[in-house]
């Protein structure tokens, strides 16, 4: 059975019970401290479906801040393609002027580089408790240099990446369906690429990408919704015109109104389509643990890699409180805060987290985005309800 992300919100409530913060926000619980269960997980969950096909993180299993290589989470729209690093190519096409055909010892003889990234699907909600996530350390080259070494034509305005996995599509054109099979691929503006952040990875925490993670090569894009991060890299090719693949043009979009009442007849009202690209801001609140009367409240935030000003969390109707950042986050890591909970009283509790960046921008609540008519990039806050005996 090959799943996509339609499959995202009817495997959601199955996930819920895997979310709690990993082990890397608390080395190890202190003498005594003990997890408060949150209230709010369904009775049952499956930590990942029968067939495999996809895994919902476990953070609970993480020790320290990378996510284990067995435990980073994965999905694809289509086939799993099993590929042999010592013949699969790697072509640079279209508007170059060195056409190449990179294996993976090519790669491995340019210069090097390592980012430790965190992203997210942007199907990621809370219908999926937020376990579509990771933070790994990848290696690989800088796609920019690799895209000095083909020579990058004069008319060149996008780069579009396939993947190796194939699945047919049915494409609509006016009155007619067109069953199509096709190719994985994502684009990005030649601008983009030509930052220093992308990368071609051939490795994750120090061992060789395994197959569900994209087996020979990969593009890792930081600041980025999964999506970007093309899988089983096959081609890069170059091009004027923008690329209106299925999962560029047509999955992948977010649809909001804007202007007026927002209602559909409303002649005020704008319907606005945006593609899914750069993380948007986001903070969860994942455990709360208990030290005697002391208790703790957890947490992480995904962003673009743009600076924070600040993390807060707020109890049940009280005022918002400044959470702590910890020293050891990146620019492109899931950033981890802490907040003391003084004084929790016996009974129910709501908690909720919210983010700022340095902009002003802020996370925003399930009420600013009720004009969003999709469900993909889902960042609203989150509340979690506990129970203190």
């Amino acid at each position: 059975m090959e799943l996509t992300r339609r499959d995202t919100l009817k495997y959601g409530a199955a996930a819920a019970a895997l979310f709690a913060l990993p082990e890397w926000a608390v080395p190890a619980l202190a003498a005594g401290e003990v997890d408060v269960p949150f209230t709010d997980y369904p009775d049952t969950f499956a930590a990942n479906p029968a067939n495999g096909e996809r895994r919902f993180l476990d953070l609970r299993k993480v020790d320290g801040l990378i996510t284990p290589n067995d435990q980073f989470f994965f999905i694809q729209h289509y086939n799993r393609p099993e590929l042999d690093a010592a013949t699969h190519k790697i072509k640079v096409s279209g508007l170059v002027k060195t056409p190449l055909s990179l294996s993976l010892a090519d790669l491995q003889a340019m210069p090097k580089t390592e980012i430790v990234n965190g992203y997210e699907c942007s199907g990621n909600s809370p219908n999926a408790m937020q376990g579509l996530s990771s933070n790994g350390r990848f290696t690989g080259v800088r796609l920019r240099d690799v895209l000095k070494r083909a020579g990058v034509g004069d008319a060149a305005r996008e780069v579009v990446f396939f993947g190796a996995d194939r699945g047919k599509e049915d494409v609509v054109f006016r009155q007619q369906t067109f069953k199509i099979e096709q190719q994985f691929a994502r684009s990005i503006t030649l601008e983009n690429a030509q930052k220093p952040e992308p990368m071609l990875v051939y490795a994750l925490n120090g061992q060789p990408l395994a197959r569900n993670s994209g087996f020979p090569v990969r593009l890792v894009m930081p600041g980025w919704y999964g999506v970007a991060n093309v899988k089983w890299l096959s081609e890069i090719h170059l091009q004027e015109g923008r690329f209106l693949g299925n999962f560029q043009a047509r999955w992948y979009r977010t649809i909001r109104t804007v202007g007026g009442n927002g209602g559909e007849t409303d002649p005020e009202t704008q319907w606005v389509e945006t593609e899914v690209t750069h993380l948007n801001l986001k903070s969860v609140i994942a455990r709360v643990t208990k030290n005697g009367s002391a208790h703790t409240v957890r947490g992480w935030v995904l962003n673009d890699g743009t600076p924070l000003k600040s993390v807060e969390v707020k109890v049940d109707d009280g005022p918002w409180k400044p959470a702590v950042l910890d020293p050891a986050n990146t620019k492109h890591s899931w950033k981890l805060f802490t907040y003391n909970w003084e004084g929790a009283t016996p009974g129910a509790h709501t908690l909720v987290s919210r983010v700022t960046d340095v902009n002003g921008q802020v996370q925003p609540t399930a009420e600013d985005l009720a004009r969003k008519k999709t469900f993909l990039e889902n960042n609203a806050q989150m509340p979690r309800k506990v129970m203190i005996a």
